[in-house]
């Protein structure tokens, strides 16, 4: 304990000693002075100075300094207002006391201020600042929290307005004041105790001092209305010692509350929720029940009667409209919920045919690495022959035709290498390479499918570009299935064209694959990676995406009304990506191919 005074600043022990003061000074008064009104003006003043003081300590926790959460602010927002609206009462009392020198008058037009002050707390407890909630729970909660306001605002004046304003009745205000104040304070004192049970920490510890505080003034108010009734109370009698120690109280919890740590939260819990929405539709509810006991209670007067059917039933129309707002914007989540769902539930349905297809060319790729293996066999050997029929003394015919042999089976063990290539199992290796060379392999790879398709492929690739740096096998496998792409477009004319260029500019190399004449008023886009907002339209687009990414580089897309129009890549020259940090390149990553 000594240790946490030593801990205080002196700004807190200065704080401490003239709470202490007030509260001591209080107790003296109390014991020492005689009824009067030295002792009245004394008690009031002490009163009003302790409020003063609580409202001022619960002010700085409203802003960002003290409170960085949003919803940390709004609730010591409402519990400041509730503090002023208790110091406002307490400075109308003054005037009547102490200014005035004469009794507040019975009944009292500052009573509801006196009432409303525990509203706005409660509505500070019911946000639940502990939880952490969404903004969708936000919005739902205020209008739950409307309600319940609008809800005790109406108790109030139905209770007890109409014998102060409608028909003057002394005693039945009193009883009815009394009864409707206590109802707010244990209701006050039952949020605040569950709160206490249910919150952690830094919020629990301020929920139990919140709670012990509310529960000394609630006892003590109940003390001094017995007193009242009895006649035995007077202003700055003993029964107001709880009372401004409760003050006290609460002006310390203010004070002190940067202490508690409560910006840590819990997860948000629907329980909660789910019955805070019930006590709003209770309210409600409770509205025509209200107007049948106005209209049936035979010990009422007419004007009473009616006033507080009327009453009702505004309400009624109030809140009513308020539940109306909360079901349309319930009904807007849940079209947005199902919206999500069903956009869902159809990516996942593609994502599943696209991962069959993946694994089916997973498969056809070891296919394909077998099958090479198998025919470079016997392409070894008839190179082999060829080389000998060449180097024989042959004819001139036959010995062009034993060339021309050869040459078609080196260009099958050019496939078949890049093929190997492509299927191949290994770990990417990031090295120099020429994005000319990798180019016109792909192209070799497409020509039997694009001669196929009837689908001509002219290059315009640019000399002596920079080598950048990349792992080959990765970058084979995006030209394949950009040029796929292109060759695949639907509703494609006879003779397309597919137009593959290259250059370089600045720091970066650039390759392009699109039709000849794509439509001038289709702009390169980003191609976003799947992560991101704008998706491409296939699974293999988005991998090719990252891998490009991955080597520092990006993809750009043409895109008309009939698919893409054309594919732009580019990749930085290998001395700037060296000077770059490294690569996130998954060393694990093998392509298997590049289907659409």
């Amino acid at each position: 304990m000594e240790a946490g005074i030593l801990s205080l600043s002196t700004r807190d022990k200065l704080w401490i000693v003239l709470l202490s003061a007030l509260v001591t000074a209080q107790v003296t008064v109390s014991l020492l002075l005689p009824p009067g009104r030295v002792l009245m003006i004394t008690s009031d003043l002490f009163q009003g100075a302790l409020l003063l003081i609580a409202t001022a300590s619960f002010l700085p926790n409203c802003f960002s300094l003290r409170s960085p959460v949003r919803r940390t602010r709004a609730f010591w927002g409402l519990m400041t207002v509730g503090m002023l609206f208790w110091l406002a009462y307490q400075g109308m009392w003054n005037y009547f006391e102490v200014l005035k020198n004469e009794d507040v008058p019975n009944p009292f037009l500052g009573d509801i201020v006196l009432f409303l002050h525990l509203v706005p707390m409660m509505a500070a407890l019911a946000l639940l600042p502990h939880l952490g909630e969404d903004d969708r729970d936000s919005r739902l909660r205020t209008l739950d929290f409307a309600l319940l306001l609008i809800w005790w605002v109406f108790l109030y004046v139905y209770a007890v307005i109409p014998w102060q304003t409608v028909f003057v009745d002394e005693p039945a205000y009193s009883s009815t004041f009394n009864t409707t104040y206590l109802t707010e304070k244990m209701v006050l004192l039952l949020a605040l105790g569950l709160l206490t049970y249910h919150a952690h920490a830094g919020w629990r510890s301020l929920y139990a001092n919140l709670l012990g505080a509310s529960a000394l003034y609630a006892s003590s108010s109940y003390v001094a209305n017995y007193a009242i009734a009895h006649q035995t109370y007077y202003t700055g009698s003993i029964y107001d010692i709880p009372l401004i120690i409760s003050m006290a109280w609460i002006a310390a919890v203010g004070q002190y509350a940067n202490r508690f740590h409560l910006p840590e939260s819990r997860a948000s819990q629907p329980l909660i929720g789910v019955w805070i929405t019930r006590l709003g539709m209770f309210a409600l509810f409770s509205l025509p029940w209200f107007a049948l006991y106005a209209q049936f209670h035979q010990g009422s007067p007419d004007p009473v009667r009616n006033f507080r059917s009327v009453l009702s039933l505004i309400t009624m129309i109030v809140m009513g409209t308020l539940v109306f707002l909360r079901q349309r914007l319930l009904g807007s989540e849940l079209a947005h919920l199902l919206g999500k769902s069903r956009r869902s539930f159809e990516d996942l349905k593609t994502l599943q045919s696209q991962l069959i297809q993946s694994e089916k060319m997973a498969s056809l790729g070891q296919l394909v690495g077998g099958a090479a293996h198998e025919i470079n066999n016997p392409l070894t050997a008839m190179l082999g022959y060829s080389d000998l029929l060449s180097s024989a003394a042959l004819p001139p015919q036959e010995q062009a035709l034993a060339e021309r042999i050869a040459a078609h089976v080196r260009r099958t063990r050019t496939l078949v290498a890049s093929l190997l290539t492509f299927v191949r199992q290994a770990p990417a290796q990031l090295s120099g390479i020429d994005v000319n060379s990798v180019i016109q392999t792909a192209i070799r790879l497409l020509t039997p499918q694009f001669e196929a398709q009837g689908v001509r492929v002219r290059h315009e690739l640019g000399s002596s570009l920079p080598l950048v740096l990349a792992d080959s096998n990765q970058f084979l496998h995006v030209c394949l299935h950009l040029a796929g792409q292109i060759s695949h477009r639907p509703q494609v004319d006879d003779g397309t064209c597919l137009y593959v260029r290259t250059w370089h500019e600045a720091n970066a190399v650039f390759a392009e694959f699109s039709h000849v004449s794509p439509a001038a008023a289709h702009p390169f886009d980003p191609l976003q990676t799947p992560d991101a907002a704008t998706r491409p339209a296939s699974l293999s687009l988005g991998a090719c995406c990252r891998i490009v990414e991955e080597h520092q580089g990006r993809i750009l897309a043409q895109q008309g009304p009939e698919g893409y129009l054309g594919f732009r890549v580019e990749l930085p020259l290998a001395s700037v990506s060296r000077e770059r940090p490294s690569l996130a390149v998954n060393p694990t990553r093998a392509v298997a191919g590049s289907g659409n």
